[in-house]
């Protein structure tokens, strides 16, 4: 089970920090971030491969988002700063237990790569 938290109303230009907490036992190999704006398809944010920490981001939040994970508490946090009303949407957490045959870092991107799924936080960024 995947539970977010931290999602809110922030001015454009300001900050905000999401969090994802896995619970229940079994591993992790790979967690990630969509969102989805009103009216439109769900998108990729950001992905954090388990083990070698290495991270991935969409292009329109490159330098402004960050991901990061604690292995022990399983817990992925990602912080989000010079926000815009385009940021606004409702942000999903995923996650992967294991790579998969014929696994590459291509696939972190892809919506349909991950199992399990948060029930989403809203964001809104007023201008």
């Amino acid at each position: 089970q995947l539970v977010e938290s931290g999602g809110g109303l922030v001015q454009a230009g300001g900050s905000l920090g999401l969090s994802c907490a896995a619970s229940g036992p079994g591993r992790t190999y790979a967690m990630g971030w969509f969102r989805q704006a009103p009216g439109k398809e769900r998108e990729f944010v950001a992905a954090i491969r388990w083990d070698s920490g290495s991270t991935y981001y969409a292009d329109s939040v490159k330098g402004r988002f960050t991901a990061s994970r604690d292995n022990a508490k399983k817990t992925m946090a990602l912080r989000m700063a010079s926000l815009k009303p385009e940021d606004t949407a409702v942000y999903y957490c995923a996650a992967k237990p294991y790579a998969g045959f014929g696994y590459s870092d291509s696939m972190l991107p892809r919506e349909n790569w991950y199992r399990y799924w948060g029930q989403g936080t809203q964001v809104t960024v007023s201008s």
